[in-house]
């Protein structure tokens, strides 16, 4: 059976908050958030199957096992650190690590990112996916694009960008469903569901007083939200930025002139205040704010 070895960021994140006496602190020595040292602290603890610190208030003191413990990890920091690395003369890259919806990053940012990098070769980008209303906690990357309604408490919230909502639907399917001329005729249409996404607004944007769907096809990602759509399983809201090349190539039309200006949810950038000391962080965000304006936060 092969051994089980504890994880080195988590080690080195429980010595420097031993260290520090503080999880700020070690946090701002690591270069890391305080909630991704907080989290590198629980998995070493579910680890050893003890804690490691005694918290009261704010307070933090190594708890009995903790000391003894910290002893153990520092020896074997030590024999890591001191260990001679004859080819190891260059220096570490800075690097920005950004989680983002899967939609924002396949439409927005991959078609822009090149700007970044070629502007900055010298940081390295690492892009990590999360799942839109369900990914809700910073833990190893700097920095989120998150697609919502913006209230993230004790979170530097900047909104980056909104766009108005409209109704799509393939020809295919309009033909199946024998045309739709007007925002009354979606009553004989499939109408796709999204928690991201909801028809109310749209609906009193178009003069329908109608409750929000409750049956068919739910999807909670606006890619694959428009790609069902594509496919003709019925009508979706969508935006231009996803939906433009779909409807120059003739694979999905715009219904009405109808769009909702604001909905409820656009992207926001999230971080929590101690990422944005770091000078490669601070660029990533400039940047993100420029190759992305918004009408509204720009007003």
């Amino acid at each position: 059976m092969p051994r089980r070895f504890p994880p080195v960021h988590a080690l080195s994140a429980f010595e420097a908050a031993a260290r520090a006496g503080s999880f700020a602190l070690a946090a701002q020595q690591l270069c890391i958030t305080p909630s991704a040292l907080s989290h590198r602290i629980r998995l070493l603890e579910e680890f050893v199957g003890d804690r490691l610190f005694v918290r009261e208030g704010r307070s933090l003191t190594l708890s009995p096992f903790g000391r003894s413990y910290l002893d153990v990890v520092c020896q074997a920091l030590r024999t890591l650190t001191d260990f001679p690395l004859p080819h190891r003369s260059a220096p570490v890259q800075p690097r920005v690590k950004i989680t983002v919806p899967p939609t924002f990053a396949r439409y927005l940012l991959m078609p822009r990112l090149a700007e970044f990098t070629q502007a900055h070769p010298e940081i390295v980008v690492e892009v990590f996916l999360s799942v839109p209303l369900y990914d809700l906690c910073l833990n190893e990357t700097d920095l989120e694009v998150r697609f919502g309604a913006g209230k993230y408490p004790d979170m530097v919230t900047t909104r980056l960008f909104g766009e108005p909502a409209f109704a799509v639907a393939s020809p295919a399917y309009l033909e199946r469903i024998g045309g739709i001329a007007t925002p009354a005729d979606l009553k004989k249409a499939t109408l796709l569901r999204s928690a991201l996404e909801q028809w109310k607004p749209w609906f009193e944007q178009a003069g329908l007083d109608w409750p929000e769907p409750a049956d068919a096809l739910r999807v909670d990602d606006l890619g694959l939200l428009l790609e069902a759509v594509r496919h003709g399983h019925g009508v979706g809201l969508t935006r231009q930025h996803f939906a433009q090349d779909m409807i120059a190539s003739g694979e999905v039309v715009r219904l009405f002139d109808v769009r909702l200006a604001s909905p409820p949810h656009a992207y926001y950038v999230v971080y929590e205040q101690s990422a944005h000391i770091r000078p490669e962080v601070t660029l990533f965000i400039d940047w993100l704010m420029a190759a992305y304006p918004d009408h509204e936060r720009d007003s």
